[in-house]
């Protein structure tokens, strides 16, 4: 709806890691917060190897979600190895949700 409405191709992919970082304001004249660290990185890898559409996690965030008290809220689909630069091949699920998009469906309008 958002596409057709707009009528742009609007595309979105998600990627969620979880570990230590560090964040912090940046900048003097112009200050801005930001964030550093692997999992910054790992995040940014799980979305750029991502699915359109699609939700995709570390095994980590899997297990965390997994845990969660109202984990039935949160359906977990396998990925499978997935090679991400700097880490090699990593563990991936996908996050179902009531708004999974294929790639196709995204892009029509």
């Amino acid at each position: 709806k958002l596409n057709k409405d707009a009528l742009q191709d609007f595309k979105l992919r998600v990627g969620i890691a979880v570990g230590p970082l560090i964040a912090g304001v940046v900048g003097a004249v112009k200050p801005q917060y930001d964030i550093w660290g692997d999992t910054v990185n790992v995040a940014s890898r799980m979305e750029s190897t991502g699915i359109m559409g699609r939700i995709q996690v570390t095994q980590e965030a899997a297990h965390i979600l997994s845990e969660c008290k109202n984990s039935n809220e949160f359906q977990l689909e396998e990925r499978g190895l997935v090679f991400v630069k700097g880490k090699g091949e990593l563990q991936t699920y996908l996050v179902k949700t009531q708004f999974d998009f294929d790639e196709h469906e995204i892009t029509r309008v």
